[in-house]
């Protein structure tokens, strides 16, 4: 199988760039070509489409201070290197887009073939290039929750006028790569006064239904109160196991998870199945491939909103069952 390899956000003045790695195996999936030549809604549609159906992809993910740091040619390597690890299936080819064989100097170096323009001529390395460059504008947008004025959302980073225009009248951000020659007389300036809020670490919100006298509206109430217990029992149970809780109800308006926690230098993605009934079928059964592939986005995003590298990333299912909830089943690596 053909593992297609192309990066996107290798121009702009800030945000990550970004690598995607597809292994489409047998899935068929029509309307594959550059991602740079479709619009927006059909790119957003294929990404759907490539994640569901794929037998494996991964995203590799350098942050602007890592381009900083490293040059942009090494950065390139490295992402590459991070989106290669996350594809857990097998494959026997690579098709790398361009000229430059990006896996040099590794194992898989002699696996590689280049080819300029695969993007457009090979279906695995359009869906690379389409999974990549939807990750990104996804990215981009979600930071003008934390950087409001830049319009990171309409420009992706990119050197436009309305952008500079930004930067001369709110300065810098952490986003902003100031090895690029139009940025270099930032370097060593403050960054902006806006700061990322830990909003991402949001609680559920308060549910509007409460005092209502409906006695469906309360019912829905109590069954909502019986799975934030479960939610709860779920986090103390790993806590059992050793986990330390990062975050409950990671949202962004792209991918959401349960519970993130750490153990042993691993990070761990929960996603919480809670049946009321035993007789309501297995909760694990909720877990499909479709989900399975939102799960590991969803993994790979937090990675990097949070600016963690080199970091192995587990994701979980846990389903319980009952009123007070138990745990039922607890499976890692689903």
């Amino acid at each position: 199988m053909i593992l297609g390899i192309d990066e996107v956000g290798r121009g702009p003045w800030a945000g990550p760039m970004v690598v995607g790695a597809v292994v489409l195996g047998g899935a068929v999936i029509d309307g594959l070509t550059d991602s740079k030549k479709l619009t927006k809604k059909r790119r957003e549609a294929l990404d759907v489409e490539i994640r569901e159906q794929a037998a494996g992809y991964g995203l590799g993910w350098v942050s602007a201070a890592e381009i900083d740091q490293i040059g942009l040619g090494p950065s390139l390597r490295l992402a590459t290197k991070r989106a290669v690890q996350a594809v857990n299936v097998p494959f026997h080819e690579i098709i790398i887009d361009g000229a430059i064989n990006l896996l040099a100097d590794t194992p898989l170096e002699y696996h590689v073939a280049t080819m300029p323009k695969a993007d457009l001529l090979v279906p695995s390395v359009s869906a690379a290039s389409i999974i990549a460059k939807v990750a990104r504008d996804n990215y981009m947008t979600d930071q003008d929750t934390f950087y409001p004025g830049y319009k990171f959302g309409s420009h992706a980073g990119y050197g436009t006028a309305a952008h500079r225009l930004a930067i001369e009248r709110l300065g810098v951000t952490p986003l902003h790569r100031l090895s690029f020659a139009p940025l270099q007389k930032y370097a060593g300036v403050s960054f902006s006064g806006l700061s990322r809020e830990s909003s991402h670490n949001n609680s559920s919100q308060p549910d509007p239904r409460v005092g209502s006298e409906d006695d469906t509206t309360r019912h829905m109430e109590t069954t909502k109160k019986i799975g934030d217990r479960a939610e709860d029992e779920a986090a103390n149970h790993l806590l059992r196991l050793g986990h330390e809780i990062i975050a409950r109800n990671w949202k962004t308006k792209y991918c959401e998870i349960d519970i993130v926690s750490q153990k042993g230098g691993r990070l761990y993605f929960t996603e919480v199945k809670f049946r009321k009934n035993a007789n309501q079928g297995g909760g694990l059964a909720a877990i499909t491939p479709k989900k399975l592939n939102q799960m590991r986005y969803a993994a790979q995003f937090y990675a990097h909103s949070n600016k963690l590298r080199d970091v192995d990333l587990v994701t979980s299912a846990m389903s319980l069952t009952g009123d007070p909830p138990a745990v039922e089943t607890y499976l890692e690596r689903v």
